[in-house]
């Protein structure tokens, strides 16, 4: 199946303690290149995203960007050390009454003081942390992949409807092809007359010789089988269910070789034309197939 390298999807899942939101993008490119922008915290999961991408995603570039939202208690816990906050009491009551001095202490002053309140990560639980956000991207990545599928089935569509243009003018050239020949011998023949005296006897032989020669030079019967079969396997590779747009580019690479080479052998107005148009089809298969995975 054709698929496009091109398309958006976007998941959202969440569990009693995090929501989280993926969006994929996914861009042209010769080899697969994934990019993860996501919170630092989270980070240790972006090769479990890359894996996950990877088997749905072939080829192309694929941009994710991870949004978290924390929906139960907070990340961090605040814990009082009693005992330490006892001891700043004492020691200020000790001062109190040794100078003679009010003692204003209130908890908001004891609970400035260093190491009286300790600050923690809560730390989360990483299952069940993956098992959101899998959750979220899978929904991403199935909706990616729904968006290439239908553009890949237009990209399918407008490549045929060209390889069937391309086809029927390579018959052209075909019918074309044994023509050439007989009319450069007769123009052989009618150029000769031209010259020389009506009296003169010239050898027919020599013109024979000279036609296979010319014959042998334009025959242009191996590249139109090639393109045949060229043109045979470009659709067979469409069907097949894998990353097919570097092969794609090949063969559409071996079509231009085996036109260009019909198009210098023919010596032939008729099937220049031909070429010229085949090979304008050509390039904008190639920009098609640029957006094939």
């Amino acid at each position: 199946m054709v698929k496009s390298m091109t398309g958006f999807g976007r998941g959202e899942a969440q569990s009693p303690q995090k929501k989280f939101i993926v969006e994929l993008k996914s861009l042209n490119h010769r080899y697969m290149d994934t990019s993860i922008k996501m919170p630092k915290i989270f980070t240790y999961l972006e090769e479990k995203i890359r894996q996950k991408i990877k088997e749905e995603v072939k080829r192309g570039r694929v941009e994710v960007y991870v949004n978290a939202e924390s929906l139960g208690e907070s990340d961090v816990k605040i814990t009082p050390d009693i005992a330490l906050a006892q001891q700043y009491y004492t020691a200020l009551e000790a001062i109190s009454e040794s100078l003679g001095i009010d003692n204003d202490l209130t908890t908001s002053v004891i609970s400035k003081f260093p190491d009286v309140l300790k600050v923690e990560k809560v730390e989360d639980d990483e299952d069940e942390i993956w098992s959101c956000l899998e959750e979220a991207l899978v929904m991403a990545l199935n909706r990616l992949m729904e968006m290439r599928n239908i553009e890949g089935q237009q990209l399918y569509n407008d490549i045929i409807r060209r390889l069937d243009i391309i086809n029927s003018m390579i018959k052209d050239i075909e019918e074309r092809s044994p023509l050439i020949v007989n009319e450069y011998r007769q123009k052989l023949t009618d150029r000769i007359n031209e010259i020389l005296d009506d009296g003169f006897d010239f050898d027919d032989n020599r013109i024979l010789m000279e036609v296979a020669v010319f014959a042998d030079k334009s025959s242009i019967t191996e590249e139109i089988v090639r393109f045949y079969s060229h043109i045979k396997q470009f659709k067979k590779a469409m069907g097949e269910d894998d990353s097919i747009g570097r092969k794609l580019d090949f063969l559409i690479q071996e079509m231009n070789r085996e036109v260009n080479t019909i198009g210098s052998k023919a010596n032939d107005l008729t099937i220049t034309n031909i070429v010229v148009n085949i090979k304008s089809e050509l390039e904008k298969m190639r920009e098609q197939v640029q957006n094939i995975e």
